[in-house]
């Protein structure tokens, strides 16, 4: 831990002197390379406890990886086609995963090989997974049009509803609540009641399609990230959920697909920012409510950035890539505000 601290800082202060001497980019032997944690492009990337992420990738493994340390801790097979979505639950060893086989599998950290549970009953690709705050339900959505609702101990589908056109995207629950919010293939965002299992709010229709969503932990505002390309669309937009379909502002600045927009925690009084990972290789951070982008850090060669998640207290930042592997990226605000790459695997 000490050294990865120390790789940060003499990081952050070589990307400061070159950012003063105008060069445009670090020299890439300054980045930490450690064992891979997938054989094949990553497609998401969360985190279960303080040193530890978990991954999904086209190899069809479920990672955990020691960020920190830089090692791998366990891979997790028993899916057939590639991992969409993973899922962990704050507090407990529990880890979801979501694939295009169909299931949703549920798994404990320390227990075994085989999943604890299976999730089976859609008909096509799992892309939306999230759990209910009291750790009792999951969520799905799929491609085959349907959201369901799941009981985690008994695998049982509680409950499933199939609207035309919902080619599901993502699902995210509110913090602390009982609604769900959910991006789809139909441009727009549906919010649902957990207990009735119907639709509360639907958002207006953007342009393009609604690549993924996230809820800040005071449940007052929604992101969501927006398809596109050369320029059109590729925003992220942030909605008020205390007045359904308000839209707040609009990130833009990415030139192609924004695959991922998340909250970056911070500490109070701190001007609260959002991140967004795209297909153009880039990550921008963003003043979250005036919508100025405050840094851009370019990944070349890395292909789409499919997934972000915050890690070190919200100073660091996960980001999967399809080409290069996992990157730890480090949000520092000395002289300004500045990301840079610390290590990858």
């Amino acid at each position: 831990m000490g050294k990865l601290q120390s790789k940060i800082r003499r990081r952050s202060d070589l990307y400061r002197t070159n950012r003063e001497e105008g060069a445009e980019s670090v020299p890439a032997n300054q980045v930490v390379q450690y064992e891979p944690a997938h054989t094949d492009a990553i497609n998401c990337v969360t985190t279960i406890s303080p040193d530890l992420c978990v991954s999904g990738g086209s190899d069809q493994a479920v990672v955990v990886y020691n960020w920190r340390a830089g090692k791998l801790h366990r891979s997790l097979q028993a899916h057939t086609k590639e991992v969409t979505k993973v899922k962990c639950v704050s507090g407990t060893n529990l880890i979801f995963s979501a694939s295009r086989d169909k299931t949703v599998l549920m798994w404990d950290l320390y227990s075994g090989e085989k999943p604890l549970q299976e999730f089976c009953g859609h008909e096509l690709v799992v892309n939306g997974l999230d759990v209910s705050p009291d750790v009792s339900k999951i969520c799905t959505g799929s491609r085959d049009n349907s959201m369901c609702l799941w009981d985690i101990e008994s695998g049982e589908c509680l409950q499933r509803k199939t609207i035309s056109r919902n080619l599901v995207t993502h699902v995210c629950w509110v913090p602390g609540g009982t609604s769900i919010a959910q991006t789809s293939e139909d441009k727009t965002i549906k919010v649902w009641d957990s207990r009735s299992w119907q639709i509360s709010n639907t958002f207006p229709a953007k342009q393009y399609i609604q690549t993924h969503c996230a809820v800040s932990a005071n449940s007052n505002y929604l992101l969501s990230s927006s398809n596109g390309f050369g320029g059109q669309g590729c925003e992220a937009t942030l909605w008020d959920l205390r007045q359904p379909g308000c839209k707040v502002v609009e990130y833009r600045g990415h030139l192609q697909t924004t695959a991922c927009s998340i909250f970056i925690p911070g500490s109070q009084g701190a001007t609260p920012m959002v991140a967004t990972s795209s297909h153009d290789c880039s990550v921008k951070i963003w003043d979250q409510n005036t919508a100025a982008c405050l840094c851009t850090l370019v990944l070349a060669g890395s292909g789409p950035l499919a997934s972000l998640a915050p890690c070190d207290g919200g100073g660091g930042l996960l980001c999967a890539s399809f080409n290069t592997g996992m990157h730890l990226l480090h949000l520092s605000q000395g002289a300004g505000l500045q990301l840079c790459e610390v290590a990858r695997f």
